[in-house]
């Protein structure tokens, strides 16, 4: 069983933590945790989520960390994970959204862990991956990159439209959820519209999504631009991808394609709206009466994802793959 410790508890650790409370990495086990916050609060904002809701299972903490269904998890407080010895630890998921340099992001393999997984974009890592776009690529690396959110959507669906027809170019524009790093209010945050109230207006600007697609899938780089639009929404964001394929397709055969990408992608006939999508597992769940193709061979694919809970659940995989 390959063992973990989580090492930030903001959105994305603690969406691992409660995912893999509730089962969904059996083969994981989290062996610790390390947050700079009042353990009180870790366990306060654990079991009570404006997102996901009320925790459904025991959580409990006192001196000995964090209990959880039954596990005692040890919480420490660190903010230097060399302070600690991991010896023994397989993965450390570092999510505390520092580890863009090396020094920070090694600090696990110095604290005595095998390897190091990033729950975002890092300069700092040996390898991007992108379960379902590149995973092939993890061998021995020591330090990964799990990419962002929006790439863990954008890359499994170019990817298959790539191998099956041939991407020649397109844009893609997600439509995200705010985060926290925009204001409530309006605030300076360097660039004049992140600085605007997030929950008041749709707020348009860049993604780090191309640049990783590039990364991720090198034999197309350069064919996809994009941007993002942020929306008065907490959670579940979507991907509207425009492609022009090298291959002549019809719509049906493009669906029919896409019904056999599970788990990854997983497809909706439904009429659903974001709110719907919540704490759906995959990494992209595509709309199907919203995709179109016009009679130029313009393809045009609408997909949902929830950006906490589905990359949360790539981060658990991707550990097991790692360990």
């Amino acid at each position: 069983m390959t063992t973990i410790f989580i090492n930030g508890l903001g959105r994305i650790g603690r969406t691992m933590l409660r995912a893999w409370a509730t089962g969904a990495a059996p083969d994981l086990n989290v062996v610790g945790l390390n947050d700079i916050a009042a353990p009180e609060l870790i366990a306060h904002l654990f079991e009570f989520d404006s997102v996901f809701g009320r925790f459904p299972g025991e959580i409990a903490c006192d001196g000995n960390g964090l209990h959880i269904n039954g596990h005692t998890l040890p919480l420490h407080t660190t903010s230097d994970l060399t302070t600690l010895d991991l010896t023994g630890v397989d993965v450390v998921a570092e999510c505390t959204g520092k580890a863009d340099i090396r020094d920070i992001a090694e600090r696990g393999l110095r604290a005595g862990a095998k390897r190091v997984l990033i729950s975002g974009p890092s300069d700092a890592a040996d390898a991007t991956v992108v379960i379902g776009a590149n995973d092939g690529v993890l061998t021995d690396q020591t330090i990964v990159s799990n990419a962002s959110c929006t790439t863990n959507a954008l890359a499994p669906l170019v990817r298959v439209l790539h191998d099956n027809w041939g991407v020649q170019t397109g844009w893609m524009t997600t439509i995200h959820c705010y985060t926290g790093s925009q204001p409530t209010i309006d605030a300076p945050r360097g660039d004049m519209m992140r600085s605007r109230a997030a929950a008041l207006s749709m707020v348009p600007t860049t993604t780090s999504a191309m640049r990783l697609l590039d990364q991720v899938l090198p034999d197309i780089a350069g064919r996809i631009e994009g941007a993002a639009v942020r929306v008065p929404v907490a959670s579940v964001s979507a991907v509207d991808l425009t492609v022009t394929l090298g291959h002549p397709v019809t719509l049906d055969a493009v669906t029919t394609v896409l019904n056999d990408q599970k788990p990854i992608i997983g497809p909706t006939e439904k009429p659903l709206v974001s709110t719907d999508l919540r704490a759906r597992p995959e990494s992209l769940v595509v709309a199907l009466p919203e995709c179109r193709m016009t009679q130029g061979g313009l393809l045009r694919v609408f997909g949902w994802y929830d950006n906490e809970w589905g990359f949360a659940q790539r981060m658990l995989e991707m550990a097991q793959k790692m360990g």
